[in-house]
């Protein structure tokens, strides 16, 4: 029913592990291979292409739906349809920025600042359309070039800033640069083209595959845990225990107590089961989620 297509490069091994994860495993001959399938009725055909390009080919219609950053789509100007975002990027669960970087001791360190310039500002960037767009609202007068890689190390020799992407700021920090601004926040998105979005049938089926790609993100922030409690420390440990809604709550057989189960986020499991104990919680198991679905 689906022609879908998912990012290559940066984005490629998170996508997928994710579309594993969700049981949606993409299957192809070779890790170069730029066809695919998935053995799922509603999918038709795969395709992995660059995130660069994706925005444009579902604008166009030569596909459905597909994955790639909000930085793209701004990018490229891509008329397409956002049905939802997908918490994660290369490394971690936290957007990109794309951001104005200068060199560490210039003089600059704001875009007011940089209005200022005499002459014309070299930037170097491999967003060059959303660059521009940013540099001529804050009125400065620039030359955009499109860089190919490598953007970090133009500055100050070929350019005079860059306008690149970021995750945590180390890598451009390393590089010598100090970040003056935030020209947007990109996260991950699922995206159909407006043919696709109007057809009932296919919305349907896409917002089936988002549901299953969702859980599996917010399941991997999460656990499950069970424990049981005997009656008369059972609100000491309710009072320690966090829950995603209120925690079940059952009593034993025999009137010998009563056993919990709550989801609660994984950041805090490490303190959580110690404290659990201490008031009084017994037979504490933590047991790994593979979806979450509201």
């Amino acid at each position: 029913m689906l022609n879908l297509v998912l990012p290559k490069g940066s984005l490629e091994r998170a996508t997928l592990e994710l579309f594993e994860h969700a049981d949606l495993a993409v299957k192809r001959s070779s890790d170069v291979d730029y066809r695919a399938s998935i053995d799922d009725p509603r999918v038709n055909e795969v395709r992995i292409l660059r995130p660069q390009e994706i925005p444009v080919y579902i604008a166009e219609g030569r596909f459905d739906f597909g994955i790639t950053g909000r930085d793209w789509i701004e990018e490229r100007g891509a008329e397409v349809v956002t049905l939802g975002e997908l918490n994660y990027s290369k490394n971690t669960s936290n957007p990109i920025r794309v951001v104005l970087a200068v060199a560490e001791n210039s003089a600059y360190h704001s875009m007011e600042d940089l209005a200022q310039h005499e002459g014309v500002l070299r930037v170097s960037t491999e967003y060059p359309g959303l660059t521009a767009r940013a540099l001529s609202a804050a009125g400065i007068n620039a030359e955009v070039s499109l860089s190919y890689g490598a953007t970090e190390a133009k500055v100050p020799d070929i350019a005079d800033c860059v306008v690149e992407i970021t995750e945590t700021g180390r890598a451009l920090k390393a590089a010598g640069l100090r970040i003056i601004d935030t020209l947007l926040v990109s996260r991950t998105e699922v995206i159909a083209s407006p043919q696709a979005a109007a057809d009932p049938e296919k919305l349907h089926a896409m917002r089936q595959l988002l549901t299953l790609l969702e859980g599996t993100l917010e399941a991997r922030e999460k656990v499950l845990v069970k424990l049981n409690v005997a009656a008369e420390q059972l609100d000491a440990v309710l009072s320690v225990l966090p829950a995603l809604r209120s925690p079940t709550i059952s009593e034993l057989s025999g009137g010998a107590g009563y056993a919990l189960e709550t989801v609660v986020a994984k950041a805090v499991i490490n303190t959580l089961i110690p404290a659990l104990k201490d008031h009084g919680a017994s037979d504490i198991l933590e047991i790994p989620l593979a979806k979450i679905v509201h």
